[in-house]
């Protein structure tokens, strides 16, 4: 099993907006952190599509490790 990169090891906060789709980079590579570019590319990994269901902040996982993604569930403290 591949091994994602850690990207930073604290969340993303990032102001969404109702409706909109994101796709969450999952393997730590996209240089449009906590976003995908398309680095996973000929990897494992895939992004992992988040549709908001309301204007508010919310916490992106950055540290990759979270098992409530794409959000933070506060892994990256145990890192």
């Amino acid at each position: 099993m591949s091994t994602p990169r850690i990207a930073q090891t604290a969340p993303f906060p990032v102001d969404v907006e109702a409706g909109k789709t994101y796709f969450w980079c999952a393997c730590g590579q996209s240089s449009k952190q906590p976003f995908c570019d398309g680095a996973h590319k000929d990897s494992a990994f895939a992004p992992i599509k988040y549709t908001a269901e309301a204007n508010k902040k919310v916490f992106f996982c950055g540290c990759k490790a979270t098992s409530n993604a794409p959000l933070c569930d506060g892994s990256h403290n145990k890192l």
